[in-house]
């Protein structure tokens, strides 16, 4: 029986990529201009290439999915403020690998004021970029920065009196501070990622048994992926059994799922090039034994407390600290500690079962652009249209000090977390985490 298809959210309309662009305007001086490229085609092997996925800085300011294309925004021009270079048509290409939509196409289905194919971008460019006095680019895209530069070097060559740039300027913290507030339209894309990831986890959850291998696990997943409209996975796809939990970026997937054993799932769907990004740890066999349950109940009591402390003028300091403090305490509770909490706390002594930050900002990417730190260095609060995962963990080695029952049992809990008005929404609810929940579902084979 087929699985049942999921009703697609609509698509962001080219005006809204048009008011971002406005947005982005209205920040820079009135004689700037930005200089974006959009993302190549990345070789595989040979004369094959990676499946393209679009920057997600260039995707978010015009929605363009195609390859070698090039945003130019130039404040207060009279013949229109976005010009986008774009492929050359090429009929005998286009049979080969797919329709171009050329300088008309971009003008129609994306709505920017002009479009130019790439075989005149060397002409038009520095033509565009003549009497600009800033030049805002990525400054971690050495190309970029190279184009600009021959650019405006060619628009002023040879005339008198032409005004000398004043700088070169990183446009990439304008684009990441709004990228970082979702509106209302991304927000319907995130929900979607995250419920087809949730879909994927319990799919998964479902399928497992002894005797399989971890990446027919991820077959499950990214089945479920694709089939529901995603691209595939947002990143790879963890599906770590038994001691495998404990390495945090595991991604092999080769080993097989052992009776008895956990089996930790770290995967998520991108749907519009937005992630989703689950984490959820079952026993393989369908029921928990009572060495897993009691460090489960204390990564998921972390987990639950993290999640309920979102809302606006909340930190992820704060909220992190409150992980520690839950995970540590549970440490000392379960043997693999001993002592104060604040003493354990202060000495580090977790940290040999827990090893990362409880959060990361989520969106176009499965780690997200923003920061998280105001100018001053003090935290940067919480504010409704950011969204983020919650997901800390605890990794017991496979250590002679370390009680049989617990060794080499790799435990995390991860949900995407979305801060409103009121306080927050958790996108990824429809995966269970509890422990009997977590069993009911794996019952129903």
């Amino acid at each position: 029986m087929l699985p049942e298809s999921m009703p697609r959210p609509a698509a962001i309309t080219p005006d809204a990529y048009a008011a971002r662009r406005a947005a982005l305007i209205a920040r820079l001086p009135a004689t700037a201009a930005v200089v974006l490229p959009g993302a190549g085609l990345v070789t595989r092997s040979k004369d094959s290439e990676f499946a393209f996925r679009q920057n997600s800085d260039f995707y978010y300011l015009t929605g363009i999915v195609e390859p070698d294309a090039l945003l130019v925004l130039l404040p207060g021009r009279d013949a229109g403020e976005t010009v986008v270079f774009c492929q050359d048509r090429d009929p005998t290409l286009e049979a080969w690998t797919g329709r171009r939509l050329g300088a008309d196409g971009m003008v129609a289905e994306h709505g920017v004021d002009e479009a130019v194919e790439n075989a005149e971008r060397d002409e038009r460019l520095h033509r565009l970029l003549a009497g600009r006095e800033q030049l805002f680019v990525p400054f971690d895209d050495d190309g970029a920065l190279a184009l600009a530069e021959q650019a405006y070097a060619d628009s002023t060559a040879g005339r008198r009196g032409a005004p000398p740039v004043s700088g070169f300027h990183n446009v990439t913290p304008l684009i990441h501070a709004m990228r970082q507030l979702k509106t209302a339209d991304e927000m319907a894309l995130m929900r979607h990622a995250a419920e087809i990831s949730a879909r994927a986890h319990c799919r998964a959850m479902r399928a497992s048994r002894p005797g399989l291998f971890e990446y027919q696990l991820q077959a499950e997943l990214e089945h479920e992926f694709v089939w529901q409209g995603g691209s595939g996975p947002a990143y790879g796809s963890i599906v770590g059994g038994g001691v495998n939990a404990c390495v945090l970026h595991y991604v092999e997937n080769t080993a097989p799922l052992n009776d008895g054993d956990l089996v930790l799932i770290d995967a998520g769907a991108e749907f519009a090039l937005y992630a989703g990004d689950i984490t959820r740890t079952f026993p393989v066999n369908g029921t928990f034994s009572a060495a897993q349950r009691e460090v489960y109940e204390v990564v998921l009591t972390a987990q639950e407390n993290a999640v309920a402390a979102i809302r606006p003028g909340a930190t992820l300091i704060d909220i992190h600290q409150g992980v520690v403090r839950d995970l540590t305490a549970g440490l000392i509770a379960l043997g693999l500690l001993s002592g104060d909490v604040d003493e354990r706390i202060a000495d580090h002594s977790y940290r040999r079962f827990y090893l990362h930050s409880t959060s990361h900002w989520l969106g176009l990417d499965v780690h997200d652009v923003g920061e998280y730190r105001r100018p001053d260095g003090t935290p940067r609060p919480l504010e409704e249209g950011m969204v983020l995962t919650i997901e800390p963990g605890l990794y017991i080695p496979a250590d002679d000090d370390i009680p049989e029952a617990y060794r080499g049992m790799g435990i995390r809990i991860e949900d995407d977390v979305a801060v409103t008005a009121e306080g927050h929404e958790v996108l990824t609810a429809d995966v269970p985490k509890q422990v009997a929940d977590i069993e009911a579902l794996m019952a129903k084979k």
